[in-house]
């Protein structure tokens, strides 16, 4: 079985297909490495969340492979590639429903993450963790 295809770009596909019908704004998590474009100064400990909704992307494109598109930040254009794999979840703004995704970084190889501009290294926190909603 392990000739079968990945569901998970089918599955964002359709989520995505979901929140477009209902009016909900899709949003991606991604996991952000040296394969994924984007702009680095918005990445946060390795991931980014991204506005997928019609109105703010320009040429988006759902591949099985990558997702890719346009969009401003900050008034400025810039494109956007992210490999399916590093895809985190994918869920509707308005309501948080929506979809997560295992990521394996072992399985994708040779990663390295990014290194944000101007962070300093942090030490680890010693207090409890806590919960963030996401809106």
């Amino acid at each position: 079985m392990s000739n079968v295809p990945s569901n998970k770009p089918y599955l964002i596909r359709a989520l995505h297909q979901w929140c477009t019908d209902f009016g909900f704004t899709p949003f991606i998590a991604v996991f952000v490495d040296s394969r994924v474009e984007v702009p680095l100064e918005f990445v946060k400990n390795n991931e980014i969340v991204l506005n997928l909704s019609l109105e703010a992307c320009h040429q988006l494109e759902l591949d099985n492979d990558w997702i890719s598109f346009q969009a401003r930040f900050g008034g400025i254009p810039r494109k956007i590639a992210v490999p399916v794999s590093h895809v985190l979840a994918i869920y509707a703004r308005e309501n948080g429903q929506g979809m997560s995704f295992p990521f394996d970084s072992a399985k994708e190889g040779d990663i390295r993450t990014v290194d944000t501009q101007g962070e300093d290294t942090e030490k680890p926190k010693t207090s409890r963790p806590s919960l963030t909603i996401v809106k």
